[in-house]
Formats: structure tokens, sequence, C-alpha cells
């Protein structure tokens, strides 16, 4: 039984600090391009897929997440392409077309957050380095998203890595908006 527990133990140090190394590249990932995208720009771009991505001095918060995750392997772009094209009712509803488009979709808040929360990423709680959070923004119904930062504010509480209209940015801006989700990919 010791022996066992032991194992167990191990597999589990072994599986945090892959997730520790995943986080840790995910938020560099995000925090280089600050200072590199120096533009908010929604502009709809025909883009190459897989892979595709705009050129990185122009973005929204979506690419800076998109982005960080392609630096650790995950293609948003695909991988919210083959999730809508198997399950289209998640995504339904959810912009003026209910359409395939790997030119947009990836870039688009709640297409993230739907993907987000079918793979059972979402958490409750306090907010963790490399943890997504999804808001509200003041004044508007916009949906923005951001990537915590590994950088904490005096509460403590990490400072966010997005794109909220001047370019990629790391800000202590965490409850500066109404949040309406959070997700965890790496645990």
């Amino acid at each position: 039984m010791r022996i066992l527990l032991a194992i167990l133990m191990s597999f589990s140090l072994l599986f945090a600090k892959a997730g520790s190394a995943k986080t840790e590249a995910l938020i560099k990932a995000a925090r280089a391009q600050v200072g590199i995208t120096k533009f908010y720009d929604p502009a709809y771009v025909k883009i190459k897929y897989p892979m595709g991505d705009i050129p990185i001095i122009r973005g929204v918060c979506t690419d800076v997440i998109v982005r960080a995750f392609r630096k650790v392997g995950i293609d948003l772009q695909k991988e919210i392409y083959l999730d809508k094209k198997a399950h289209p009712k998640r995504y339904k509803g959810l912009y003026y077309t209910d359409r395939l488009d790997p030119n947009i979709d990836h870039r688009r808040v709640k297409n993230l957050q739907a993907y987000f929360a079918a793979k059972g990423y979402r958490v409750k709680g306090a907010f963790k380095p490399g943890d997504i959070v999804v808001w509200k923004l003041p004044g508007s119904n916009l949906d923005h998203i951001g990537l915590c930062s590994d950088k904490l504010n005096g509460k403590g509480e990490p400072l966010i890595i997005h794109n909220v209209g001047y370019g990629a940015k790391e800000e202590d801006v965490l409850r500066e908006y109404k949040i309406v989700d959070h997700f965890r990919v790496f645990k």
C-alpha cells in the first residue's frame, strides 16, 4: 500500500510540474506580446488555416490568448473550428452567423468561452497565474478576455495580460470590469 501511495504521489507531482511548466510558458508567451502588439484591430481578415494569424502588431483581446496558446502547442483556431464543426449547437446563436469560419471564429470571446467551458476548464474561486478571465465591459455589452499574469498586485491578485484597445498590456485590471467567467486550462 505504501509503495502504491508513493507511486501515486510521484505521478501527481510529475503532472503538477508539467502543468506548472505549461502555465509558465503560457504567461511568458502572452507577456511577449506586450510592446509588440501595439494596436487594437478587430477587422475581419482572411488568414490561412490552420495556424493563421494577422500581423502581430495588430489584434484584439482574443489574439493575445490565441497567440499564447500556440506557443504551448495548442492551436485554438484549429481546435475551435473542429469543435464547432462537431458540436454546432454549442456555438449556435453566439454571433450573427452560425456558419463555420476559420478566419474569425477563434477571434471571438464567446466562442473561446464556449470552447473552454465544454472542455471542462471552468473554475471558481481565487484567480491563479495562467487563468483566463472573461468580462463584460462597462457601459456596453461587449465581451473581453485576458490572461492572469504571475505578477501580483498589492492585494495578491494577478495582473492581467490583455488588449482592451491600446495594444497588448499587462495591467492591474482584474476587478475593473464585471467578471462573467473564469477558466484554468493547466491544473
